[in-house]
């Protein structure tokens, strides 16, 4: 089954075919960085705009890359949600108008199941078990992005089970933010990360917010406090800010791995998958490879560039539901607030209309 999925929930008009036999045959991402970086953030109606102008030509191209030619798909997938309305409304409606044309099947996916799925793309026992209707080893993911941070558990595909989340910032929004208020530009987390590798650790030291209490929640807002006092009260010299961003990234790395730690233990699960585009963040990879490796566990990242928004992960998510029977209605619907603790399990060989 060749799958086409298309992601357009934010900045980034993402595009992929998925073979369900062989695997990811190709994917192409148009960034909005350039566009919004004038405003210092994400103009909704720009990016709805640049969806528009720029959807068609990557499809033609990443159809052209795989070698296929457009009757040779056999379902589309696309981000119903969640994500900015008129972003998603692009992708679902360019999505539903192909699906329609080709006689074929189309999926609503949810944004964050693709991320929390798109590691076991590249993990062949994990992804044939899928592919075969079983389901795959359990594991706890961690969920680390601009806009989320939660640590779920996963017993299945659609079989999720929160075990903690951020009551306020996410931790790359975290990233963002402080970068803004140290003077660097957009997108600032990137950035920051950059200039942290040049600092001396442990010249700043910031705490580790909800650490010092059970649970699995996280909250950032007090770190960003934090840093901002460090930096007016500082010289403001590049060596500086070095150092005051290699406290801020050192606290939150190892929050979320104080965080993973615990949730491995209160699950039992030996598995850990880390998704999302600060599962890119070197220093992060480093410190729960350490982690796992402590607890005798396994961990799972999907390639750098599937971290941030990509039409891989949409396509291979939704190759799931579509194989195992699942597919949207005719009508255009995204859901730009969107639960993941309502989506349906998937049942091999069980017909379902969703979305």
């Amino acid at each position: 089954m060749n799958v086409l999925g298309i992601e357009t929930s934010c900045d980034e008009t993402g595009v992929a075919v998925y073979d369900t036999r062989t695997g990811l045959r190709t994917h192409a991402v148009y960034s909005q960085i350039a566009l919004h970086a004038q405003y210092g953030g994400v103009v909704p109606e720009l990016a709805s705009r640049d969806h528009v102008r720029k959807l068609l030509p990557l499809i033609r191209q990443t159809l052209a890359d795989s070698g296929l030619a457009i009757r040779d798909l056999d379902g589309v997938a696309y981000t119903a949600g969640p994500g900015l309305v008129g972003a998603l409304l692009v992708g679902a409606g360019v999505a539903r108008s192909l699906a329609w044309a080709l006689d074929v099947p189309a999926i609503a996916v949810h944004h964050m199941e693709g991320h929390l799925l798109a590691p076991l793309m590249d993990d062949p026992a994990q992804r044939e078990a899928l592919h075969a209707g079983r389901a795959p080893e359990p594991f706890v993911a961690l969920l680390v992005s601009g806009g989320h941070t939660q640590l779920v558990g996963v017993e299945g595909v659609g079989r999720y089970r929160l075990l903690g989340e951020t009551l306020d910032d996410a931790a790359g929004e975290a990233f963002d933010k402080t970068a803004k208020m140290m003077g660097l530009p957009y997108p600032g987390g990137p950035q920051l990360a950059a200039i942290a590798e040049h600092g001396r650790p442990g010249a700043f030291t910031f705490s580790r917010p909800m650490t010092d209490r059970p649970g699995l929640d996280f909250s950032f807002s007090g770190l960003k406090t934090q840093v901002l006092l460090a930096w007016k009260a500082a010289d403001g010299t590049d060596a500086t800010r070095a150092d005051i961003a290699r406290g801020f990234e050192d606290a939150v790395v190892e929050t979320l791995a104080i965080k993973c730690d615990r949730a491995l233990q209160a699950t039992g699960y030996r598995r850990l998958v880390v998704a999302g585009g600060v599962g890119a963040n070197r220093r992060l990879r480093a410190r729960l490879a350490e982690l796992a490796t402590r607890r005798g566990a396994v961990v799972g990242f999907p390639p750098p560039v599937l971290c941030t928004d990509n039409g891989a992960m949409i396509a291979f998510a939704g190759a799931l539901r579509l194989q195992a029977g699942q597919q949207a209605g005719m009508e255009v619907h995204v859901t730009p607030r969107w639960d993941m603790a309502t989506l349906p399990p998937v049942v091999i060989g069980e017909s379902q209309q969703v979305g």
